[in-house]
């Protein structure tokens, strides 16, 4: 608890609710209102009055969230006079830039955003799929839906709007069409301005999106930068909540659509705080849990689904008229169907693809079907008999590149995976074209992307379950996949990890163009990796895990990387190589240390160490002791982290690797520095320079210049500091790492402000919001033009 905050208070700067929340907080220490801000602070730190002082912070963050623009200031402001640096204090920790606004955590016990410009631009806010071809229908459950999400309907009794719409019922039923459509309409109506959210939270996938995930992904799809996301999932709810409110305040409320959830534990990180947005679900399970309007979706009326067979085939072919010259026969059609949206347009397929084809012939080709989705079945209606006589029908050729996606990494695949799948040199265009026009297939995220609906996809891994050949024949071909994968990933790495002067990475020319390809792949990699569990794939997907590790780590998808790494770790297990198992820890150790799980890392760090210790490996002994260090620094534990990287550093010495020995010198010259021995933290940042500059590695060069710098900083060597920075800029520039550039220009406009050189400053935070725009990360391009400008007043 800051006395600053609570004297800003006192004093008026929150207004009479922030004068009575200092009152509230003495009462609750047990002083009396006239103590001072001081000894409410002293006593706030009782660790028998936590509850009390975490609820009063609670209520607090409310109070400046409600007013942020006439709030937030003043109390800044204030707390600056009654203690100089308490207020840019936010600035070293405490918060994270937030477009125009300051992120407060510890200040008042709670995570708030306060916005003090105007809203941010969005990234991603038009991502509702295109209304739905042949949607026909569902006008009551459409109407429950509307008045659910009507903002009018807020002030109605009978039919008051909800927070959250839930539509359920059986896979294949049209929920996600339904909800599609009722988006669209209610965006047609003026609804929410703010624009819509849409994620596929793919709940009945063997891998669910998680919760944290699909926060994630919502964050980046308000424009957050990755950089800028919150480590643990309730600081990502919060900016989360904190976003949206201030959206609300700017641009208006935003309509969140989540398809395809499969538990209520999906849904409630990801609930707006403010009543003005809705969320809108569907899943196959009614989620009572979450106070929603629920909306169950059970099979198309007789009449609805005559129409979407008349309608699917009359887009096919205005002139086709089987269904209205045959009604009673396309009834049957339907009801054998189960009235289900998904298997009547594979039926309507079958019928278009073969115009001549009388409806009665498809009734009882169905009807003497009887190999059916047993989860689908309720007796007398199945779709199980649409996807056999579909699958059925198909050239051989098709069959199998049928059974082949149903198998394949990941909710969607590029035609180079499909490739694979099929062992051919070039993609089979004609059969994917072709099962997309069955509804076998659909096109994915973009063109060249291709997915499965999930029913289709269980009816092609049954098929293949079912019979030991296509059992065969699909493990053959998975074992392609993580060929290919494993091919591709190793070439994209090695580009990542490439030095000037060394040999050039084969396959991928450039940077950017290797993280392309990982970005693109990333969801099939992981999952691929996954298949390590098995252990016919245990040594492909542990060497496909080792050439993630970088990538995710630049990239920041931790989440991703500690999912990647503790796959390894098991595939290790089944794989029984001691060495792959100490990599595995090792790997989901560095994993945790992104996160900002430092207690977890330091204990897979410690299990990386020993195992390479009992197998006589000292060379990556070695690199277990750097890493352990840096997880023992995020902990604080600073002397212990001095004693590992001095262990590393030694180990590095006596195997001879100048390299790896740099970077222990410059994680031991990090430590040195905050242990506050600041001559020996110097000469180990000198050390680590002069060890990058012999083996080559002028990137990591620039990291020990910015390092050193930043030990000289501390003990006044200002001339020497700006030098140190400006040597590291331009090795940044280099290797184009904006972000890193950026960070290094903003300590040197602090070393110019520190020389009393305000015109230089002024300068270096330009210098340093350009790359940061280049870097894409406008939260810290706006800071530096906003700290820019004030020395510009």
């Amino acid at each position: 608890m800051r006395a600053a905050l609570l004297a800003a208070l006192a004093e008026g700067a929150g207004g009479d609710g922030g004068r009575r929340a200092v009152e509230r907080l003495a009462r609750a220490v047990g002083l009396g209102a006239g103590a001072s801000a001081q000894e409410i602070a002293e006593a706030a730190q009782d660790p028998a009055r936590t509850d009390a002082v975490r609820e009063w912070g609670e209520a607090v963050a409310d109070l400046l969230a409600a007013d942020p623009h006439g709030l937030a200031g003043p109390v800044a402001q204030a707390m600056e006079r009654h203690a100089p640096g308490s207020g840019t204090a936010w600035y070293d920790g405490d918060h994270a830039d937030f477009r125009d606004g300051v992120f407060l955590r510890e200040v008042i016990g709670k995570q708030v955003v306060i916005q003090l410009g105007g809203a941010a631009v969005p990234e991603a806010m038009a991502g509702l799929p295109p209304r739905p071809g042949g949607f026909t229908g569902r006008e009551p459950e459409m109407a429950a839906l509307l008045s659910a999400l009507d903002p009018d309907g807020a002030q109605s009794a009978e039919s008051p709007a909800t927070l959250v719409a839930a539509v359920s019922g059986l896979g294949g039923i049209g929920k996600t069409a339904l909800a599609v459509e009722t988006a669209h309409l209610a965006r047609e109506r003026g609804w929410f301005p703010g624009g819509v959210l849409f994620i596929d939270l793919h709940g009945y996938d063997q891998e669910p999106v998680t919760a944290d995930h699909a926060l994630q992904a919502l964050l980046r799809a308000l424009g957050i930068p990755p950089d800028h996301i919150p480590v643990t999932a309730d600081e990502r709810a919060a900016l989360y909540r904190s976003t949206l409110a201030a959206r609300a305040e700017g641009q208006g409320a935003v309509l969140v659509l989540a398809d395809n959830a499969s538990s209520p534990d999906q849904i409630r990180p990801i609930l707006p705080g403010d009543t003005r947005h809705h969320v809108l679900v569907t899943s196959r399970d009614r989620l009572p849990q979450l106070g929603a309007r629920l909306v169950p979706l059970g099979q198309l009326s007789r009449m609805e689904a005559y129409d979407l067979l008349d309608r699917a085939l009359r887009i096919a072919d205005p002139h086709d008229s089987r269904v209205v010259d045959a009604p009673e026969v396309a009834e049957r059609l339907a009801g054998l169907c189960g009235h289900l949206p998904l298997a009547l347009q594979i039926a309507a397929a079958l019928l278009a693809e073969d115009p001549d084809m009388p409806v009665a012939e498809l009734v009882t080709e169905l009807t003497e079907s009887r190999n059916r989705l047993d989860h689908l079945d309720d007796g007398e209606r199945s779709v199980r008999a649409a996807f056999e006589l579909s699958y059925r029908r198909l050239p051989p050729t098709q069959a199998r590149l049928l059974r082949l996606l149903a198998l394949a990494p990941g909710p969607e695949v590029s035609d180079e995976v499909v490739t694979a799948l099929v062992g051919d040199e070039a993609p089979p265009v004609r059969e994917l074209k072709a099962l997309t026009r069955a509804h076998l297939v659909e096109r994915g995220s973009g063109r060249g992307w291709w997915r499965l609906h999930d029913l289709v996809r269980a009816f092609g891994a049954d098929v293949v379950a079912g019979d030991a050949g296509l059992r065969e024949e699909g493990e053959t071909a998975r074992r392609r996949v993580l060929e290919f994968y494993l091919r591709w990933a190793a070439a994209a790495d090695a580009r990542l990890r490439w030095l000037p002067g060394k040999a050039e990475p084969e396959r991928f020319t450039d940077r950017p163009r290797a993280l392309a390809w990982l970005d693109s792949e990333r969801a099939g990699l992981a999952a691929a990796v996954g298949w390590g569990r098995e252990e016919r794939f245990a040594g492909m997907a542990l060497r496909l895990a080792w050439c993630l590790g970088e990538y995710l780590d630049w990239r920041r998808y931790f989440d991703d990387w500690i999912a990647v790494a503790e796959s390894a770790r098991q595939a290790a297990e089944l794989a029984g190589s001691q060495r792959d198992q100490a990599d595995a820890w090792n790997d989901l150790g560095l994993a945790l240390q992104g996160a900002g799980r430092v207690g977890a890392a330091i204990d897979a760090h410690t299990r990386a160490r020993d195992l390479y210790q009992a197998a006589g490996n000292r060379h990556r002994e070695a690199m277990a002791w750097n890493n352990l260090g840096s997880a023992l620094q995020g902990a604080g534990r600073v002397e212990a982290a001095i004693d590992a990287h001095t262990r590393a550093r030694d180990l590095y010495q006596d195997t001879g690797d100048r390299h790896y020995e740099a970077t222990a010198w410059n994680n031991l010259g990090n430590a040195l520095r905050k242990a506050d021995l600041v001559e020996e933290a110097i000469d180990a940042h000198i050390c680590a320079r002069e060890l990058f500059q012999a083996t080559g590695d002028r990137l990591f060069e620039g990291t020990a210049w910015n390092n050193l710098g930043l030990a000289l900083a501390v003990a006044g060597r200002v001339e020497e500091e700006i030098e140190a920075y400006r040597k590291a800029v331009d090795l940044y520039r280099e290797f184009e790492s904006w972000y890193s550039e950026g960070k290094t220009l903003h300590n040197l406009a602090l070393a110019h402000k520190a020389a009393h050189r305000p015109a230089d400053a002024r300068t270096a935070y330009l210098e340093s919001a350009e790359a940061f725009t280049r870097a894409k990360a406008p939260t810290e391009a706006a800071q530096a033009l906003a700290w820019a400008a004030e020395l510009s007043a």
